[in-house]
């Protein structure tokens, strides 16, 4: 049997290449993804490793803090013992596929927000809301 994990989750801090000794390529990334709703509602932190030539690609440049992104690949979970000597578990994915949702993000603001604003209507009310206020939503 095949473990495959896919989900839709938000990159938490820009992506980073590194090499290996032998000398492939490893991009690391970090997305969180929501569970459950309202009170119940928890966030999953998934590091994400992804190796050889995909990982040497332009796909680094546009995992940025806050984009949007569907990640597939084989999902474990580690234990390790923390600073203060607890025992921690950690979700980590080797990345087959990393793809990006939504628009290309350039310096942290989605490409989206540098158009020209938008103006858009809340049902049943006389107020209007920016669209860019849309992106000021993101927790991270």
């Amino acid at each position: 049997m095949s473990n495959i994990f896919t989900c839709a989750a938000t990159v938490v801090r820009d992506a980073e290449v590194r090499y290996l000794p032998s000398g492939a390529a490893v991009l690391n990334v970090t997305v969180a993804n929501n569970i459950g709703y309202g009170e119940k509602q928890k966030t999953l932190f998934i590091r994400c490793a992804m190796f050889g030539k995909r990982a040497e690609g332009k796909l680094s440049e546009y995992l940025l803090k806050g984009q949007q992104v569907m990640v597939s690949g084989e999902l474990s979970e580690n234990e390790y013992q923390a600073n203060d000597g607890t025992t921690k578990k950690s979700l980590e994915l080797i990345a087959n596929i990393i793809e990006l949702v939504g628009g290309k993000r350039e310096g942290g603001q989605a490409q989206a927000a540098q158009q020209p604003q938008q103006v858009k209507t809340v049902p049943h009310s006389d107020k209007y809301v920016d669209a860019a206020d849309d992106f000021n939503d993101i927790p991270f």
